[in-house]
Order: C-alpha cells, then structure tokens, then sequence
C-alpha cells in the first residue's frame, strides 16, 4: 500500500479492512427487496467457510485489534470474512 510507504519511519501502520458480507440494516434490506432474498441469503452463508454472516462486531474486533496492540502488521488487505483459502 502506497500510503504506508509514505508513512515510513514515523511509526504509523497503514492497513485496511476489506470485509465480507455482514449483517446491516442495508443488507437486510437488499436481500426483504429481493424476489430471491432468502435464497441470496442461504447463498451467503453457504460460500462462508464459518457458516454464518459476519456481524459489525466482527469486523470491529479487527479494527480494534489493528488499532491497538497489533503494531507489527503494516501495509495490509485484511480480508474478514470467515473464508479461508
């Protein structure tokens, strides 16, 4: 990630958080509005290695984690989104 290279030597990480599919107000309303809405749901959680939507507090965790005391992972994509490959 450019931006952490233009942060060297200041001791500031750079990393983002790229999360899967996660329970919001918007997805529910995505998949009530859609004809197929229980099915794109069930789709969801099938592709998910962990079997269920990922919640705010999921991603929440990582971020905090980042946030705080994980000072050593710099430049990162952090995928959270319960697959593993």
């Amino acid at each position: 990630m450019t931006f952490a290279r233009e942060l060297k030597g200041r001791d500031i990480t750079v990393n983002a958080v790229a999360p899967g599919p996660t329970e919001t107000d918007v997805l529910f309303a995505d998949l009530a509005n859609s004809k197929n809405g229980e099915q794109m749901r069930q789709r969801l959680v099938d592709a998910v290695h962990l079997q269920r939507i990922g919640t705010p507090e999921d991603i929440a965790e990582i971020v905090l984690a980042l946030a705080g005391p994980v000072r050593w992972v710099n430049g990162q994509i952090i995928h959270t989104n319960g697959v593993f490959i």
